[in-house]
């Protein structure tokens, strides 16, 4: 199973400011002495070594995440505008994908503004089976779609094949993998989604706020949950912020640790970024993250941000 992120932040797109694009350049030509710009070499390994912050972006794309299982299937979850770069990547590459299979969390602007820029979708070769447990998923995905929302519709200019399916079982085989969801509390719904192929587990959970019966070990969390290799969890606020914020449907860094070590996670990726927060503030997050769970348990987590363009085998 490879994995790519093409979306992270939450909410709605966050661009990099001429400000803190200014104070990036600022910050690295501080650090820089004549030695570390003498030749190519020098220059390389001087930015090899700059702080996370300020040498990867961690992008302002919101929620999509590509997924191509061992026997060729690609899957993708969420259509925020990450999906955008998703097509312009496959077009680049020349990548002749043919079967897209797109599953979503929820319809939430910053889950679905990128499918009108879907470059797949206008291509009358390609498939695209789109998934969601509500029964009214086709009638929701095209009325995003209209007059004055958007100048085109999907029935009139989408040329590739599409269907719509209600998830109706627990589990879904596709492929070489099988795949379930559970509901998580997030105002209006949103699922999680876990693949299982070949022994190895990936768990997205986006825009979910989890709550005491998250970690309880009932059987439908045990096997949702439990020992999972990966897991993309929203963590979008502080845990101050989580408490301000009640009933906002997101999670803080510091709980997503405590769900990983409670259900015994691999690794766990930070995802849904706060649209306000800078790389720095990010990073920091990362730091406070990691050396919580080391305070609190001798288990190895490891703990990432989610970034966009990052890549990943299962």
């Amino acid at each position: 199973m490879w994995v790519k992120l093409w979306g992270s932040r939450g909410s709605h797109p966050r661009p990099l400011t001429s400000d803190e694009f200014r104070a990036k350049i600022s910050s690295i030509l501080q650090r820089a002495g004549p030695s570390d710009l003498e030749s190519a070499e020098s220059r390389e390994q001087f930015m090899a070594q700059l702080p996370s912050w300020l040498f990867r972006p961690l992008g302002g794309n919101t929620s999509c995440i590509e997924v191509h299982l061992s026997d060729g299937t690609v899957i993708v979850f969420d259509a925020g505008t990450g999906i955008i770069e998703l097509s312009h990547d496959h077009k680049r590459r020349s990548r002749s994908v043919q079967l897209y299979h797109v599953f979503f969390t929820h319809f939430h602007y910053d889950h679905i503004q990128g499918l009108p820029f879907f470059a797949p979708a206008y291509d009358p070769r390609v498939r695209i089976e789109f998934y969601h447990p509500k029964d009214d998923l086709e009638r929701i995905v095209k009325r995003h779609m209209r007059s004055p929302y958007f100048p085109i519709t999907m029935d009139e200019h989408m040329s590739a094949g599409m269907r719509f399916h209600r998830l109706k079982p627990k589990t879904l085989r596709l492929g070489s993998a099988e795949i379930s969801w559970c509901k998580m509390q997030h105002p209006g719904d949103s699922f999680a989604y876990k693949i299982a192929e070949n022994g190895r587990s990936l768990v997205y959970a986006s825009d979910c706020e989890l709550s005491p019966k998250d970690f309880e070990h009932r059987p439908e969390n045990v096997n949702f949950f439990a020992n999972a290799d990966i897991l993309i969890l929203d963590a979008q606020y502080t845990l101050n912020e989580a408490i301000e914020k009640h009933d906002w449907g997101h999670s803080s860094f510091s709980l997503g640790v405590d769900f990983a070590l409670s259900w015994k996670i691999g690794t766990l990726y930070l995802f849904h970024h706060e649209p306000q927060y800078s790389d720095k503030q990010l990073y920091r997050n990362l730091t406070a993250a990691r050396n919580y769970a080391r305070t609190i348990s001798s288990t190895t987590l490891e703990v990432h941000l989610a970034e966009e363009g990052m890549e990943f085998r299962l």
